[in-house]
């Protein structure tokens, strides 16, 4: 799902125009980017949690040349899925992923 899709599936389940369904969704987005970039956590319950995690800085290598290349430090966000997403995600309303799907 995109984010236009959100927003229309948002619009078509509520009273709400499309524009204002956007606001409502750049908003919510807004406020979470915000909350990570302040180095909070971000907890849906029954959806999941959001986190940001350091990492140090390393030396890494040009895949091309081979040579190494510092790679400074970051913080990156990360998702943890929360069991009820889980699973509703893995419920047997669903057909199974398998791997030999059109394998003739």
């Amino acid at each position: 799902m995109t984010k236009s899709e959100l927003i229309d599936a948002l619009a078509a389940r509520s009273d709400l125009t499309k524009a204002r369904a956007e606001l409502v969704v750049n908003c919510v987005f807004d406020s979470m980017t915000e909350a990570l970039q302040k180095g909070d956590g971000i907890e849906i319950r029954g959806f999941g949690s959001f986190t940001v995690r350091p990492y140090k800085a390393y030396s890494g290598r040009n895949p091309r040349t081979g040579a190494p290349v510092p790679v400074p430090p970051k913080r990156l966000p990360f998702f943890k899925v929360g069991k009820d997403l889980k699973e509703l995600v893995n419920s047997s309303r669903h057909q199974p992923i398998t791997g030999d799907e059109g394998d003739d």
